[in-house]
């Protein structure tokens, strides 16, 4: 294993960690304490890892689930991969974890007190993409984001050491709506996967059925349905903004990246004409810089 904030090239530590250029927002920006930098890796790079498992997206080769105790043989099974994941977590706090991911995870762990309930939640909605492919209601959606989103934020709050109910529920607003951002952007690759994270009530409310959604270009019905989602994660980031003057210094930077990152997402969406179905609308960096300084203004 590397030491911690560096990496191998062609590891599967690297393949993993570097998939952060791609998100919306900053994962470890280069403003942050060293060891602050150090640990939102560690947490990103498990949920990363979880991700892919879940998703099939592990590096080929079947390096990991051979780090994980898997055989060749059910190596494309992601139910026990995740299983066998879990167990590697609980060697995080018990021992020694097999994966180098969790190996790096475990100082993280101990300097911050984490504790295994949100990487729980992590696993747990990644088992539940095995089961779940369609979701009914709003509601539905938002229990699927308690799993799958909110755990990053409250990590986040825990590694710094600022984390209060208030700023936890505040937290959870904007990992919600940043979820819904990132299925918004992904609904053509999410339908290759066979999901779909439009709630199916809303698809009945403006009449638009799947085999809409795989259409090379959004028609009206499904345009002003991904506005209508769109809007709604808007209305969540406005929630959670208040969270960003809450905290101070770098740290309010860091958060404000974070709602930046969606505001700029959303505003991407809108410049697409909320045709999401050619592919991800994605903010440029001029544009989430100027997210950033309305955030930080406390204007939305």
């Amino acid at each position: 294993m590397t030491e911690a904030g560096t990496t191998r090239p062609g590891s599967i530590e690297g393949g993993t960690l570097d998939k952060a250029a791609d998100e919306n927002f900053p994962v470890a920006p280069f403003f942050l304490p060293r060891v602050w930098r150090d640990d939102l890796m560690a947490v990103y790079g498990f949920a990363r890892l979880v991700d892919d498992i879940g998703d099939g997206d592990l590096a080929p080769g079947g390096a990991d689930a051979r780090l994980l105790g898997v055989s060749p043989d059910d190596a494309g099974d992601r139910l026990l991969l995740l299983d066998a994941f879990e167990a590697d977590l609980h060697r995080v706090f018990a021992s020694t974890p097999r994966h180098p991911l969790l190996r790096r995870l475990q100082p993280t762990v101990r300097r911050a007190g984490l504790t295994p309930e949100p990487f729980l939640g992590l696993i747990a909605a990644n088992r539940q993409d095995q089961l779940v492919t369609r979701y009914e209601t709003y509601d539905d959606l938002l229990a699927y984001c308690e799993l799958s989103a909110n755990p990053v934020g409250r990590l986040v709050l825990s590694v710094t050491g600022t984390s209060t109910p208030e700023r936890v529920r505040r937290s959870d607003a904007v990992c919600t709506a940043l979820q819904i951002v990132e299925h918004l952007q992904d609904v053509a690759e999410d339908l290759g996967r066979d999901r779909v994270y439009l709630p199916a009530e809303d698809m009945k409310r403006f009449h638009v059925q799947e085999a809409d959604l795989a259409a090379p270009t959004a028609g009206a019905s499904v345009r002003a349905l991904i506005a209508y989602e769109a809007r709604r994660a808007l209305d969540l980031l406005d929630e959670g903004t208040p969270l960003v003057g809450s905290v101070h210094g770098r740290l309010r930077l860091l958060l404000a990246g974070f709602v930046a990152g969606g505001r700029a997402a959303v505003r991407a969406i809108t410049a697409a004409g909320f045709d999401v179905l050619p592919g991800p609308p994605k903010p440029g960096r001029l544009q989430l810089l100027r997210e950033v300084g309305v955030t930080l203004r406390g204007k939305g």
